[in-house]
């Protein structure tokens, strides 16, 4: 028995529950995260009862699953009949916390059977999987597979005594559900989507998504991506699920008009809280890792200019290259405009604002490498200079017992050095700007935030009071620029930026505030929506709350200059205070309290039946 948010959650009996997804095992976005994230809260209300299903991956499965034989009993048994007609199944147990059973499908020793998969798809459903896309013929034949598996399991389980709850997440892993639902298969099924694929699409190329989405043409829109065949599986499986859910109010919005279903119950995303818990060391951290990023912040900067550091705030924002999705287009906007206020009010602050993305590169740009090697250079002249101060300083005052007189610093060091510490910072120095892209881009004349950077004229000049890394790759400890973990380079930081414009959930933020990190989110994500129902979501808390629906883009623009420049126009203080709060606010995105909402969803399942 689980206390989740005050009420008490008992396990259904004779009940298994598996959850199906195409990235258990298998890390590709944010779904990852929920199923792995969830699986110590699964694991203590179902025990055993519970296991997952997935694509067989072999790197991925090699580092991240340990196989093993599950123990006698209805799941064990329905895998052994499925492996008596052929299917490949790996069993065993998903190597994160919680160490759930986890069932991998080896698809491509299922391949053989594409034609038929496709031909009984287009005959029963009028689904045509005409055009040749790898990924979904992979998704077709896992879906295949756990069609099989499932079916098997709901026999082996009802001989038991048993029933079956099943949980798709998304349409790579709902491929199964209309086959379930044409043999009337009797297990209980629930299907999640995470964002309607039609919906991204659609995003990302009309400003007005929101404005235009009652009046729009699914199948027609679907034809002219080129997806048609995808979204009517996607809402092949939205028919099919006995309980329809989504991951926020706004995503529930689209699924009505481009799904053509209402969602039966909205199920926010979580975190293990305790994954990023400190308990009282989260501004000790903020400090040691800031100290790292300065390192690279002196490398970049320096050799052309310097400002003060102790009056220097970092702000960042991170995830997939969609420039309109994720709100890099207002996001630069209201960078401009706050350089632009923050010179004329004559500040004394400085703002260094980290891009942090994937884009298509060649290589690290030579000017930005050379610097930061430079600068480790100069470090280590220093510590050479040190060393030999120290020892003769040591030794002087050794021998000068009677007439302790601190001698001249400059004496004690060799000319050798002297002139080594000099020529090495002259060569470093630099007339020139710092660069605002770290790494040579393979579209650079094309690349939408530079272009803006470009028309705007932010070019990281001295008198900038807003400077801009644009760093087209992800963080890691191998970075040579950075030499740091994302997770730190997030707790280096002041605040998250994220005013997204399509965001059917949005991580980020949460992760920002489980590190103490304040974080800015838009009403048109589905964390930045919840938030808004949330007792302690205010800025006290480290949250900035951008109204982007029913907003035009120069209000969302200079909305987030105010709250940007209100968070650097806090004391040092406050924002210290924040960062406590912040961490506090965290917890209310635990798992342990928001699992109550997926249980109901399980209930409501058996209700339907």
């Amino acid at each position: 028995m689980l206390n989740l948010k005050d009420q008490k959650i008992e396990k259904i009996q004779n009940t298994f529950l598996t959850e199906i997804a195409w990235e258990v095992c298998n890390q590709v976005g944010g779904i990852y995260t929920v199923i792995r994230s969830k699986a110590p809260t699964m694991r203590k209300v179902w025990d055993k009862d519970y296991f997952l299903i997935g694509p067989y991956m072999e790197k991925e499965a090699a580092t991240d699953f340990e196989e093993s034989e599950f123990e006698d009993g209805p799941i064990k048994a329905a895998v052994d009949a499925c492996r008596a007609r052929g299917l490949d199944i790996k069993t065993g147990r998903w190597l994160v916390s919680g160490r759930p059973q986890t069932i991998l499908l080896n698809f491509k020793g299922h391949m053989h059977r594409l034609g038929d998969i496709k031909y009984f798809y287009w005959q029963n459903h009028g689904i045509d999987f005409k055009n040749h896309d790898p990924l979904m013929d992979e998704v077709l034949a896992f879906g295949d597979m756990v069609f099989q598996l499932l079916s098997t399991l709901t026999h082996t389980s009802l001989e038991s005594g048993n029933q079956l709850i099943s949980h798709f997440h998304e349409w790579m892993s709902g491929t199964a559900i209309a086959e379930l639902r044409r043999h009337q298969v009797p297990l209980k099924i629930v299907f999640t989507t995470h964002a309607t694929l039609l919906g991204r699409y659609l995003a990302m190329n009309d400003p007005n998504f929101y404005q235009h989405l009652p009046y729009m043409d699914w199948e027609k829109e679907a034809k002219h991506f080129n997806i048609e065949a995808t979204v009517k599986l996607e809402r092949a499986c939205a028919h099919g699920a006995h309980v329809f859910t989504t991951v926020s109010e706004v995503t529930g919005r689209e699924c009505v008009h481009l799904l053509g279903r209402n969602v039966d119950q909205v199920l926010p995303n979580g975190l293990n809280i305790e994954r990023f818990s400190v308990l009282h060391e989260v501004q000790n951290l903020h400090h040691l890792y800031k100290k790292q990023l300065e390192q690279f912040i002196m490398g970049h900067f320096f050799n052309s200019y310097s400002f003060d550091l102790k009056k220097t705030l970092y702000f960042f924002t991170s995830g997939r290259f969609e420039y309109l999705n994720k709100g890099y287009d207002l996001t630069l906007e209201a960078l401009a405009r706050l350089n632009h206020r923050l010179k004329e009010n004559g500040s004394d602050m400085t703002i260094v604002m980290f891009f942090i993305t994937k884009q298509p590169i060649h290589s690290i740009n030579p000017e930005v490498l050379n610097n930061r090697a430079m600068l480790d250079k100069i470090n280590e002249n220093c510590d050479a200079i040190v060393a030999q101060i120290k020892e003769r300083l040591y030794r002087k005052a050794a021998a000068e017992v009677e007439s302790p007189i601190l001698p001249d610093l400059n004496e004690l060091v060799d000319d050798y050095w002297r002139l080594r510490h000099r020529r090495t910072i002259q060569s470093w120095k630099s007339d020139g700007l710092p660069p605002v892209v770290t790494h040579n881009l393979q579209n650079d004349a094309d690349d939408p935030v530079l272009n803006f950077l470009r028309n705007a004229g932010l070019f990281n000049k001295k008198e900038d009071k807003v400077k801009i890394v644009y760093h087209p790759d992800f963080i890691s400890s191998t970075n040579p620029l950075f030499g740091m973990d994302y997770g730190d380079f997030v707790r280096a930081c002041h605040l998250g930026v994220f005013p997204s414009y399509y965001e059917p959930w949005g991580y980020t933020p949460i992760e920002c505030l489980a590190r103490g990190v304040a974080a800015i989110t838009s009403d048109l994500s589905g964390f930045g929506a919840y938030m808004k129902n949330t007792q302690l979501g205010d800025e006290d808390h480290g949250i900035y709350l951008i109204k982007r629906d029913n907003h035009s883009f120069d209000e969302a623009a200079n909305e987030l200059c105010d709250k940007m420049y209100h968070f650097i126009n806090r004391s040092s203080r406050h924002r210290i205070d924040m960062r406590n709060k912040s961490e506090d606010l965290s917890e209310e995105f635990d798992w342990k309290n928001l699992y109550i909402a997926y249980h109901q969803a399980y209930i409501k399942t058996l209700e339907e039946w």
